[in-house]
This record gives C-alpha cells, sequence and structure tokens, in this order.
C-alpha cells in the first residue's frame, strides 16, 4: 500500500504521531527497533525505504553525506556495499567513525546512528554480488566511482566492452575493488515527531561493543 492509496500523507503523519514514543514501548536493543521502523516504512510504501545518508570525515575534518542503501541489519550492525576505491571508502579506511541516518518524512520518523565501519569479509560481499541484477553487476566494475572521467561515453563503451567480455555467461565474478561494510553502532537516537514540535527522542548508547544499551529521553 502506497501512502497515496487507502491511506493519505496525512492521515499517516497523524497516526504515527498520535502513538508517539515511551520508553516502555521500545525494545531494549535499538537495532531491533531500527528493523522494525525499516519494515514499517516498507509497509506505508514509502519510496526507497531502505536509503540512509551515511556521512564519513575526509583527512581536513570536513564532513561528506551521501545516500546508501542499507541492505543487511543484524546483531553486528547495518551493512551496505560499494567501490574500495570510491571516497567514502577513502575516508573510511583513514577514519571509520561515521554515521547513518534514516529520515521517513511520512511517517514522521528520523533514526540517527554513530559507531564505526568495519570491512565485511569478501565471502559476504560475493554472495550479496551474485544477487544484484545483471546491469548492477556490469556498472560496478564499468565505473571508477568518485574518480573525475571525460564524459559519459567512458562508461557506455566501458560497459559494451564488458557486455562483450561476458556475453553469454551468467557469472560476473565480484570486482576485486568492491565489497561492503558493517556500521557497528554504539548511538542510537529514535525521533519520533509529536504536536507543538514537542517531538519524542530517545537515545540509545553503550561503551562496550557487546555491553547493555542505556536509554535516555532528550529534549527536542
Amino acid at each position: 500500500m502506497g501512502p497515496g492509496d487507502s491511506e493519505s500523507v496525512e492521515a499517516l503523519q497523524a497516526r504515527y504521531r498520535g502513538e508517539g514514543l515511551a520508553e516502555a514501548q521500545v525494545d531494549p536493543d535499538p537495532l531491533v527497533m531500527v528493523r522494525a521502523w525499516v519494515d514499517d516504512a516498507v509497509a506505508a510504501g514509502v519510496a526507497e525505504p531502505n536509503a540512509m545518508v551515511l556521512s564519513t570525515v575526509d583527512a581536513e575534518g570536513r564532513p561528506h553525506g551521501r545516500a546508501v542503501l542499507l541492505k543487511g541489519l543484524d546483531q553486528r550492525g547495518l551493512r551496505f556495499f560499494t567501490n574500495h576505491r570510491s571516497d567514502k571508502a577513502s575516508q573510511l579506511a583513514a577514519n571509520p567513525a561515521c554515521s547513518l541516518t534514516f529520515v521517513w518524512a511520512v511517517l514522521a520518523r528520523q533514526v540517527r546512528l554513530s559507531g564505526r565501519a568495519e570491512r565485511l569479509p569478501d565471502a559476504e560481499a560475493e554472495a550479496y554480488f551474485a544477487t544484484r541484477p545483471r546491469g548492477s553487476r556490469l556498472g560496478a566494475w564499468a565505473s571508477p566511482q568518485s574518480q573525475v572521467i571525460a564524459d559519459r561515453a567512458v562508461l557506455d563503451r566501458r560497459l559494451a566492452e564488458l557486455e562483450a567480455i561476458y556475453s553469454g555467461s551468467a557469472h560476473i565474478p565480484l570486482p576485486p575493488f568492491w565489497g561492503g561494510y558493517v556500521v557497528v553502532p554504539d548511538t542510537v537516537e529514535l525521533w519520533q515527531a509529536r504536536p507543538d514540535r514537542l517531538h519524542d527522542r530517545l537515545r540509545y548508547t553503550r561503551r562496550q561493543p557487546d555491553g547493555p544499551w542505556r536509554i535516555e529521553r532528550l529534549a527536542p
């Protein structure tokens, strides 16, 4: 069901705002809540419900943000995949501290997470890469992500070359420069809009990767 079908955007926002966010109603594990909220966004028909803004810092201390897609969530953290020669990967290699932000405006919700990014084993990257559409796999080989290129024709020519190379073959191998990361959070904030801009904000923090989570309420 999409927001424009049987339930309007206004009705969705009113429903979620009316529910609020109480300490007694949330799970002790914030990642359980993140999964539930992503599922709510899917059920509400939100476009790209798994889109999240990844923020990193470069060598000069300047922040950089870009949207990536959540491709897995478990007790380790949140996973995404990219070119290891991209700007984001270079910045994470130098400084793995990063943050992730989800915004589902139609649900009047936001999630902010901060922690550290760790590279995933190649086996996990290979398993995910095999599930991507053929064009996306060829595109991963064709694009020197974040590098300056002369024009669009550079990509078109390289893609044509790769299509010729792998013509008739279902198997397209994982590029050696492509893989995944898991962001292991130590801080997670759930934000739910409320009337009069007195929004609910619950922040989870923990000191150790396997330690207990502490929940605190923040003023809006």
